[in-house]
């Protein structure tokens, strides 16, 4: 890759992941964390301010009902200036946090799988991990965690958050989450567990004398762009007349990881990232691929595609001009820098922006696909909450009953209304799908049912020949390969 001296101090990272013993984080590394005395000494303007905090800080000291230990009150301070920034990526983590968190950026940790972030002062998903605990109990993007264990998580850091949602492999997580059109909160009991990270899956669709290949990569790791490499070199191998490249559901990751990606993939013709500071100076990243792949590229793209997914989104389709299939993506668009104080505490702050190829900021805003394709209403459904004693039956209404509705549909048993009134309709469809799967015929739904239900609708939420995404890029790809 081409950089200059200056784009090599900068520090991306795209939020915090829960696992167990900490704060999990992906970060997008240029180098090493700076040392803090590399910072310009202060002016007497701020010398005055300094001056002000320590005031604060002896009266504190000396004058509070009791006594504060000093650690505190300058953990305090720091996390005081980072919450004036009103920035959810800028974070201090203390010594034991930070190396939790360095860990976590390893091939596997343990805990419930989900990348989180504050949003404006929530604790929000940012997308669960394929296959972790949090993506089998339903866990969606943009759901908002309120309570762990019954513990609100109103006011607190983000790295408190994580600490009561952390824990041991066997140990249950207990969430109350809030979900955007959910009229109701959503109660999940998650199992967490080990999380290997392996983060890129290859496999192959013949499709009209076609040999297409695909790539899903889950998240950016350390080792994702020697994962990357294979998989590609696999395909190649196999002569695929065409790539799908999904970035659904991925949050992010090793900025330099994503580099060598796309290093593979895109030509030079065109920055594949852009930085840009505070005094509005962009720096441009290029690839060392001189010529395209001989082969058309689709690019895959969700609400949960973040981070370095979007640099690499944005890449396909701004400097190698492949199309991107699916919905908006979750828009983070800024950089961080790490410093690493002697005691190895740790701040990340923001710094610059990134900017695609075009010089476009999507921070908040996402990358719109070239091709917008939703998938159908089922893949979206809330889990079902139905008490033991209390089934959902003939001529009730609510939300649940329009989620088991959909989830009827899902799975071939079309109740033929989806607007949650439980009619005669609704009744033979729940009596059809539980004698095709041997449970009680009673036209009611039980929570054995209800579980039955969302277990159909996972497998087929994950079954390629149910996905409209994907089918649609298969479709856009074939009609590029006959170009």
């Amino acid at each position: 890759m081409k950089f200059s001296g200056k784009i090599v101090a900068l520090l991306m990272i795209v939020s915090l992941l829960v696992g167990a013993g900490g704060a999990y984080g992906a970060m997008l590394i240029f180098q090493k964390p700076e040392n803090p005395t590399a910072v310009e000494s202060p002016s007497a303007s701020d010398n005055a301010h300094f001056a002000k905090i320590e005031s604060v800080y002896q009266y504190i000291d000396s004058k509070y009902f009791k006594k504060v230990d000093d650690e505190t009150l300058t953990n305090g301070a720091i996390k005081g200036m980072l919450e004036a920034l009103n920035d959810p990526f800028s974070d201090y983590m203390d010594p034991k946090t930070a190396s939790e968190f360095t860990q976590s950026l390893s091939s596997s940790f343990e805990g419930i799988g989900a990348e989180v972030q504050l949003v404006n002062g929530v604790v929000t998903i940012v997308s669960p991990i394929k296959g972790s605990p949090a993506d089998k109990a339903g866990l969606r993007p943009h759901d908002q965690i309120l309570k762990v264990n019954g513990k609100s998580l109103d006011g607190m850091s983000l790295s408190e958050a994580v600490s009561l949602i952390k824990g041991k492999k066997g140990t249950v997580a207990h969430l109350v989450v809030k979900r955007q059109g959910a009229t109701h909160l959503l109660e999940f009991d998650i199992v967490r567990d080990k999380i290997p990270l392996t983060t890129v899956y290859t496999k192959t669709f013949k499709q009209e004398n076609k040999n297409l290949g695909y790539i899903q990569i889950t998240s950016v790791g350390e080792n994702t762009d020697k994962e990357f490499s294979k998989a590609l070199e696999k395909l190649e191998d196999e002569h695929i007349d065409g790539l799908i490249i999904d970035v659904r559901g991925n949050p992010g990751g090793y900025l330099d990881k994503v580099e060598n990606i796309l290093n593979m993939i895109i030509s030079s013709q065109k920055p594949i990232v852009q930085i840009e500071d505070r005094n509005g100076e962009r720096i441009p990243a290029y690839s060392n691929l001189k010529a395209k792949k001989p082969y058309p590229i689709v690019g895959l793209i969700d609400g949960g595609s973040a981070s370095a997914a979007e640099i690499l989104a944005a890449a396909l389709n701004e400097a190698g001009g492949y199309p991107l299939i699916g919905v908006k993506s979750f828009g983070k668009g800024t950089v961080q820098q790490a410093v690493t104080f002697p005691d190895k505490s740790e701040l990340k702050l923001t710094m610059a922006k990134w900017l695609t190829p075009d010089g476009n900021w999507i921070h908040k805003k996402g990358i719109k696909p070239t091709v917008k394709v939703e998938e159908p209403d089922y893949f979206y459904v809330a889990p079902l909450v139905v008490d033991k004693d209390k089934p959902l039956k003939y001529d009730m209404n609510s939300e649940q009953i329009a989620n088991a509705q959909k989830m009827l549909k899902g799975t071939g048993f079309d109740p033929g209304r989806y607007d949650g009134y439980f009619d005669e309709d609704t009744v033979t469809a729940v009596k059809a799908f539980q004698k095709a799967h041997d449970l009680p015929v009673t036209g009611e739904i039980n929570a054995k049912t209800a579980s039955e239900l969302e277990y159909k609708i996972y497998d087929i939420v994950k079954d390629p020949k149910y996905d409209l995404q994907l089918k649609t890029a298969m479709q856009v790809l074939l009609k590029n390969i006959e170009k």
